[in-house]
């Protein structure tokens, strides 16, 4: 009996686990891409790309709507779709084009406890975009985890700063100092009760070279109670200004109120302002 018992649950395990890496398989399966006849009179096209960069856990379906939002008003096309393993392989689909092509780029795995790892094969991917592509200019949108490890990637590799330029960075609820609650109001003072090595880490990185590479950046947040979208506090997206303190980036903040942390990248009215900020004329 007892081994009957086992064979049924090895095979269900077994089952479960099938199904799971289905799932895994469909999620980062890229957004299809579109081509857009690109005539709109009020919208900028360029061949700078736009690369998207999804949060912890984040898949296809995280900028799906914009992606689809953009195509549909020919505002923007999906031009690739990039994967990235946990060994560091990068693999591309698709190609650039003129019509203010989008990038999607998907971690084939990222459910990991820090974002370390993640960092690493993203300053992997932009030097790819850079080396393989001549990619010298594009704009970043990033999701939660992914602007922190945008951040990492980006001040931390001064030949990274040199090399590629960001003229728009949006982040969308994203963490850059771990170490304050939602009740914790922001003051530049913050910085002296700081105790996320990761923050301190980025300071030195822009103690040691300024910011060179980032033009704008645009801060967003959402708010479900007050001073936290549910998953991210304020204080720790508002970090970010302490960074900036001394440097020559033109910083924007706001908050998005009855938006939690997942609809920061599903709203109709970030999406619009979204767009309006990187294509419009």
């Amino acid at each position: 009996m007892k081994i009957k018992w086992g064979h049924h649950f090895l095979r269900i395990f077994i089952i479960v686990v099938l199904v799971l890496l289905a799932l895994q398989v469909y999620l980062l399966k890229g957004v299809r891409g579109k081509a857009i006849p690109a005539d709109r009179q009020d919208v900028h096209y360029s061949s700078t790309p736009t690369l998207l960069i999804p949060g912890w856990g984040g898949n296809s379906w995280t900028y799906q709507r914009l992606i689809h939002r953009a195509q549909k008003e020919d505002i923007a096309q999906k031009a690739m779709t990039i994967w990235v393993a946990p060994n560091g392989r990068v693999i591309v689909k698709g190609k650039l084009n003129h019509h203010n092509p989008v990038i999607q780029l998907l971690y084939i795995w990222n459910y990991t406890s820090g974002y370390s790892k993640q960092t690493q094969q993203l300053r992997r991917v932009m030097f790819m975009l850079h080396n393989q592509y001549h990619i010298k200019k594009m704009n970043v949108v990033a999701h939660s985890y992914g602007g922190t490890e945008f951040f990492h990637a980006d001040l931390r590799s001064p030949k990274l700063q040199k090399e590629v330029h960001v003229s728009h960075l949006v982040l969308l609820g994203v963490p850059v100092d771990e170490s304050f609650g939602r009740k914790t109001r922001y003051t530049p003072l913050l910085v002296h009760r700081s105790k996320d090595q990761n923050f301190t880490q980025l300071q030195e990185a822009v103690d040691a070279h300024s910011i060179t590479s980032i033009q704008r950046i645009d801060n967003w947040m959402g708010q479900t109670k007050k001073g936290t979208d549910g998953a991210v506090p304020h204080v720790q997206s508002q970090m970010l200004k302490t960074l900036l303190l001394g440097q020559d980036v033109e910083y924007h903040e706001h908050i998005y109120k009855h938006t939690n942390h997942s609809q920061l990248h599903q709203r109709k009215e970030v999406l619009n302002r979204l767009m309006d900020l990187l294509w419009e004329k």
